[in-house]
C-alpha cells in the first residue's frame, strides 16, 4: 500500500517533465512557421534584456564600443515611379535621374586675361573640360579691348558650383540663363526597347540555327541584321543621353570694362581771309552767234511748214465734210420762197 503513493508521485513528475519539454519545443517552432506578407520567414525578436548583456559582454571582451549591424537597419533609398512605352511602371532611384543642364552667362570683367586664367583653374578643380574657346579684339577710341567666349563641359553635380565661381569673377553679371531637361523617361523607354530587341534577337538566332534551307537562312539573317541595327541605334542614343546628363554645358562670354575717356581740347584755328573770285568775261564770238541765229530761223520755218502740212492734209479733210453739211442746212433754212408771177386778167 505504501508503494502506490510513491508510484503516483513518480508518474506525476514524469508527466510534468514531458509537458514542459513539449511546450518548449512548440515555443521554439512557432516563430519559424510564421511568415510575413511577401512569404519571407519572420525572424524571432530577441528580448531586449537578453540582447543587451550580450552586447555589453562582447564589448567588454573586445575592448571596443558595441556596433549596430548595418544589415539589420532598413535602407530607404528615395525613388520615383514612371511609366514606359509599354504601359509598365518602372521604379527608378533618384541617383539615376538623368538631367541635361545648360547655361549661358555674360560677364563684365575688369581684365579678360585674368578672368580666362581663373576660369581655366576652376575647370580643372571641378573636373571639367573646355569644349571650345574664342578670343577677339575691338577698338574703342584707340583702346584695344579683349573679348572672349568659352564653352565648358562641367560634371552635372558641379554645375551650380561652377556658376558661383563664374559670378565671383565678374564686376557685374550682364545676363544669365540656366535650364535643365529631365530625360529619365526617355532613357527608361530606350532601355525597355533595348531589352525587347535583345530578346527578339535571341529568338531570331534560335530560328537561324533551326533553318533548313538557304533561302530561309538568308531571310532570317536579314531580319537579324535589322534588329541589330536598331539595337546599335538605341545604344548610341542611350550613350548620348548618358554623356549629356553626366556633363552639363556652360557658355560664358567675357566683356571688358570700358576705360574712362578724358576729352582733350582741340586747338582752334585762326580764321583766314579768302578773297572772293572775280568774274571773267567770256570772249565775243560773232560766228557762233550767227550760226545759232541761223539754226533758230531754220527750226522756226520748219515748224511753220510742218504745221501747214498737217493743216492741209489732216485738219481740212476732217473739217470739210461737216462744214459742207452745215452750210447746206443753213442754205435750206434761209432760202426765201419764190414769188408767183402774176398775169393780167381780161
Amino acid at each position: 500500500m505504501k508503494s502506490r503513493p510513491v508510484f503516483f508521485t513518480v508518474l506525476a513528475l514524469v508527466a510534468m517533465i514531458l509537458f514542459a519539454a513539449c511546450g518548449g519545443a512548440a515555443a521554439t517552432e512557432a516563430p519559424a512557421q510564421s511568415a510575413d506578407y511577401y512569404g519571407a520567414p519572420a525572424q524571432p525578436e530577441a528580448p531586449q534584456e537578453a540582447a543587451q548583456p550580450q552586447l555589453d559582454k562582447s564589448a567588454e571582451n573586445s575592448g571596443v564600443a558595441p556596433a549596430v549591424d548595418a544589415v539589420a537597419l532598413p535602407t530607404m533609398a528615395p525613388a520615383f515611379e514612371i511609366g514606359n512605352q509599354n504601359g509598365e511602371s518602372v521604379v527608378v532611384q533618384n541617383t539615376n535621374r538623368k538631367i541635361i543642364k545648360n547655361a549661358d552667362v555674360r560677364l563684365l570683367v575688369k581684365d579678360t586675361d585674368v578672368a580666362i586664367d581663373r576660369t581655366t583653374q576652376a575647370i580643372g578643380d571641378l573636373g571639367g573640360y573646355i569644349i571650345s574657346s574664342r578670343v577677339w579684339y575691338q577698338d574703342y577710341y584707340g583702346n584695344n579691348l579683349k573679348y572672349s567666349t568659352m564653352t565648358l563641359g562641367i560634371p552635372v553635380d558641379q554645375f551650380e558650383r561652377m556658376l558661383v565661381r563664374l559670378r565671383e569673377l565678374a564686376i557685374r553679371v550682364l545676363d544669365e540663363n540656366a535650364s535643365g531637361e529631365d530625360v529619365t523617361d526617355q532613357y527608361v523607354d530606350l532601355q525597355s526597347q533595348l531589352e525587347n530587341l535583345e530578346a527578339t534577337r535571341a529568338r531570331i538566332q534560335e530560328f537561324l540555327t533551326d533553318a533548313k534551307t538557304v533561302d530561309e537562312a538568308l531571310r532570317i539573317n536579314q531580319e537579324l541584321a535589322n534588329i541589330e541595327a536598331q539595337i546599335e541605334q538605341i545604344k548610341g542614343r542611350m550613350n548620348y543621353l548618358n554623356d549629356r546628363s553626366a556633363f552639363s554645358t556652360i557658355t560664358v562670354n567675357f566683356e571688358p570694362e570700358f576705360p574712362i575717356l578724358t576729352p582733350t581740347p582741340s586747338p582752334t584755328a585762326a580764321p583766314t581771309f579768302t578773297p572772293r573770285p572775280t568774274a571773267t568775261l567770256a570772249p565775243w564770238k560773232p560766228g557762233e552767234t550767227f550760226s545759232d541765229a541761223q539754226r533758230t530761223v531754220t527750226v522756226a520755218y520748219r515748224g511753220i511748214f510742218n504745221f501747214l502740212i498737217w493743216l492741209v492734209v489732216v485738219v481740212l479733210p476732217i473739217l470739210l465734210l461737216p462744214a459742207i453739211v452745215i452750210w447746206a442746212l443753213w442754205k435750206l433754212v434761209t432760202r426765201k420762197p419764190r414769188k408767183p408771177s402774176g398775169g393780167g386778167s381780161n
